[in-house]
């Protein structure tokens, strides 16, 4: 009898001893990838199927419904910066002041991020071919596909990567708290002007968590953090 019950104390603590020091990839990897995908893969075999979401239309009939013209200005100003002129821009300036820095492996985490996930959109949204809402005519119209929304994808991936890189530094509760503001804003932006659905919106989150989390991984191992020897990081 000693001989298993010994046998089975070696293993539990060795088992705590890898919880130890691989517990906070593994969670990422739980929470930050396989759920998200698998909800990203929920949400893209409906569309696949050509079968609409309980959900779309009454939020977006909903958003409609709130339109005032101070809300115009204010999710036309998210909606801008939640791309083109407000992302991509961080995006760059990012990946080159880490380079500046020499935090190489920061910088190639944040450029396969951020670029991969630039990509990856682009290619869904030509291989689902998901035309936008039409409910209402929008006052800022968009002419490609609609699924996953690059807006939501591209907020989310940026949030992701900067939420990560803070997180073992003295910044990560003002980075949580910006992001979880910017984010959600973008989402609903893109909703409130009519040219996504919020399934749109919940697969371009899904995707970026998904594929941020998966190359955060990649780039830092298991046993590797970003700042790692760094002055920024908290002890």
């Amino acid at each position: 009898m000693e001989r298993p019950s010994r046998a089975l104390r070696e293993e539990t603590r060795a088992g705590a001893s890898f919880l130890r020091r691989h517990g906070w990839p593994l969670l990422l990897l739980f929470a930050g990838l396989l759920l998200p995908l698998w909800g990203f893969a929920e949400l893209a075999d409906e569309v696949r199927e050509a079968e609409g979401f309980p959900f779309d239309e009454p939020i977006l009939l909903a958003a409609n419904a709130m339109a005032r013209s101070g809300f115009d200005q204010l999710f036309l100003l998210f909606s801008a910066t939640g791309y083109l002129y407000g992302v991509v821009p961080v995006d760059i300036a990012l990946v080159l002041a880490l380079a500046l820095r020499r935090r190489y492996r920061e910088g190639v985490f944040a450029a396969v991020a951020t670029g991969g996930s630039a990509l990856l959109n682009l290619a869904a949204k030509q291989a689902f071919a998901r035309d936008r809402p039409s409910l209402w005519e929008s006052i800022a119209p968009e002419h490609n596909y609609s699924f996953p929304s690059g807006h939501a994808m591209g907020s989310m991936t940026l949030a992701v990567v900067l939420v990560l890189l803070a997180w073992n530094t003295r910044w990560r509760w003002p980075v949580f708290a910006a992001m979880a503001v910017f984010v959600p804003m973008v989402g609903l932006s893109r909703v409130y002007l009519g040219v996504h659905y919020p399934s749109d919106i919940l697969a371009g989150w899904a995707a970026a968590v998904a594929w941020t989390a998966g190359v955060y991984l990649m780039v830092f191992r298991w046993g590797g953090r970003p700042w790692r020897n760094g002055a920024d990081v908290v002890q």
